[in-house]
């Protein structure tokens, strides 16, 4: 197996799945041969998601990109539907909200400013309607908390209690709905 070793000042080591690549992140005291054994150890983890990665990758390469004329059209529809999904959620948590933006992103579904503006991806409109309620969502629980806490996610799933099984969705098929983002057939 082929690990990528990313040594830094951090005390604990910690292996991701990155673009189909192991990556293994330790401290810059940790000798090989204690590496060695931590890959060892999570191999069973290592192998199972290096797989379903390699298998994501794969669908991904099928999948036809959208033309500029089919962007532009999620993005009108993103238009219309996100903003009345922001709207109701933003009632039900309690929060106030800037300026809603719709945007053709590359590696994200949704944004929130420290000034409380909102940033979504136009893509979110080929996911399921519980798909986008779980993006608007995550960004007006910004609004509380600015952060990815225990005390964000509270607040999550206070609002949409659906959250972690639609976020998992997302997870596992988002990759293939981004790969069909802006190159021109």
């Amino acid at each position: 197996m082929d690990v990528n070793i990313i040594r830094s000042r951090r005390r604990t080591m910690a292996v991701e799945i990155r673009d189909c690549k192991v990556i293994v992140r330790a401290p810059v005291w940790a000798s090989d041969a204690e590496i060695g054994r931590f890959v060892e150890k999570h191999r069973r983890w290592i192998e199972t998601h290096l797989r379903k990665a390699q298998e994501r990758a794969a669908a991904r390469a099928d999948v036809e990109p959208l033309t500029q004329q089919e962007l532009r059209e999620l993005a009108r529809q993103a238009a219309t539907i996100i903003p009345e999904r922001v709207r109701f959620y933003a009632q039900k948590i309690g929060v106030t909200y800037g300026r809603i933006t719709i945007r053709n992103q590359k590696t994200r579904w949704g944004s929130c400013s420290a000034a409380g503006n909102l940033n979504f991806n136009c893509l979110l409109m080929l996911a399921p309607p519980e798909v986008i309620d779980s993006v608007v969502v995550h960004e007006l629980c910004h609004r509380k908390e600015m952060n990815h806490s225990p005390r964000f996610y509270a607040e999550v799933l206070k609002a949409y209690p659906e959250y972690r099984k639609w976020n998992k969705w997302l997870k596992e098929n988002g990759g293939v709905i981004l790969s069909r983002n802006g190159r021109e057939r």
